[in-house]
Formats: structure tokens, sequence, C-alpha cells
């Protein structure tokens, strides 16, 4: 993940003039983190673990992209809890908002879908540690679901083949 200042320019997308061409954006509710991605997105992975269902107060909903194509445009927000010694999660310190997870050593930095600018042309793709969802919702959407665990948490986006080692 890089951090950028978005300096006036006349590129399409708005950022630099070299950069890379935006696929997506999002930002927090204030406006004090915001970030777009520069390459493919997987799609949606609702995550019903304990603990996202405790730091967002229902299950999350999240897609992801490889670490060098998540620029940040905006970051003095930014602040980060290590809530497990397998990850850490981002959020804003100013607003409270939910913004990404991040498993240490990955070469991935999941986003929560509900961040990014509409439309985002994300389809969700399974539902997992469902041993861990709430007793107050069913799940009914027909999506595979995973006790624990996904068995593929990288899936490369439709649009972008990749090879065995990326999944």
């Amino acid at each position: 993940m890089s951090s950028t200042s978005a300096p006036e320019s006349s590129h399409p997308d708005g950022g630099p003039a070299n950069a890379e061409p935006q696929r997506a954006s999002g930002s927090c509710l204030c406006g004090a983190v915001r970030f777009r991605v520069t390459g493919p997105l997987r799609p949606v992975i609702y995550c019903h673990c304990t603990m996202c269902r405790r730091s967002t107060g229902h299950y999350v909903a999240a897609t992801a992209c490889a670490r060098e194509h998540l620029q940040l445009d905006a970051a003095q927000g930014l602040r980060w809890y290590s809530s497990s010694t397998v990850a850490r999660r981002g959020f804003c310190g100013h607003c409270g908002s939910q913004l990404f997870w991040e498993r240490h050593g990955a070469p991935y930095v999941s986003i929560l879908a509900g961040t990014l600018a509409l439309p985002t042309g994300l389809e969700a793709l399974q539902h997992i540690h469902v041993a861990d969802a709430g007793d107050y919702y069913e799940i009914a959407d027909g999506l595979p679901q995973h006790a624990a665990g996904s068995p593929a948490p990288w899936v490369p986006a439709r649009d972008n083949p990749a090879s065995e080692a990326d999944r």
C-alpha cells in the first residue's frame, strides 16, 4: 500500500498523470481517509467471524486487491488496530469507519466493500466463518458457505486471469 498526495492533474481518474488507471475509489464517512484501487478487485466475501461481527456490529462484506494496487490519497485519519496475532484492521480515527483488513505478510489487502464508491461492479462469491454467524440472521442467498475460513482467500477478478501462483 502506498501513500500519495493527490496533486492537481488532468489525468481522467483525477490521480497523478503517471498513475495507473483507477479501477475503484473509496473513503471513510468523513473523508479523512480516501483511497483508490488501480488493479483488479476480488469478488466480495462475507465474513461471519466473531471479530468481524464485534468490530463492525454485523458480518463483513469485503473485497481485496494486491497491496501495490491500493493507493492512499488521504491518510491523516487512518489508524491500525492489531486485532490478532495474524492480522490488523484499518479504520478512520476521526469518524470510526472500518476500512481495511490486512493479514501480516499477505500480498493483498481486504477492503470493506461498503467504503467503495458506486457502482462497484462487484459480485458476492461466498460466506466464510459461518460457524460463528450471529443467531439473529439466516444466510439464505445460495452462495457457498464455509464453516471456517475460505479455501481460496485471494481470488482474482474475472477480468484478470491469474496463474496458479496468484491463487
